[in-house]
């Protein structure tokens, strides 16, 4: 017999990525190794180290590195692929990589919290 509410569906919460969809990167050579902050589209920033990039490593290598680590993020986390471009450096110890979508991705960055 029906009690005269409704029944409701339960909300399925869509779970957010643990951080936002990154658009900028920068590396940094440090004595103690390369670092890096990711720069996201809403506002955020993931800071760390290249773990697996020796000290002395080239900084072509190091900036591979990272554009593999966040085309990997971006991928893993957004369903995204995504390119870095790096700028031509300001410092010999300072890079910036923009991040824009992957040629031929429909996915559209924006500053939006959806």
């Amino acid at each position: 017999m029906l009690d005269g509410g409704m029944g409701r569906r339960k909300k399925e919460k869509t779970k957010r990525p643990p951080f936002g969809m990154p658009k900028e990167i920068v590396l940094l050579a440090t004595p103690d190794g390369w670092r890096h902050s990711v720069l996201t589209v809403e506002g955020g920033m993931l800071c760390g180290r290249l773990t697996d990039v020796p000290i002395n490593a080239d900084p072509h290598e190091a900036r591979t590195a990272a554009a593999i680590m966040v085309t990997g993020l971006a991928r893993d986390f957004h369903e995204t692929d995504v390119e870095v471009t790096w700028d031509p450096p300001q410092e010999p110890w300072s890079w910036t990589g923009q991040v824009t979508p992957a040629t031929g991705d429909t996915t559209v960055l924006s500053d939006s919290r959806g």
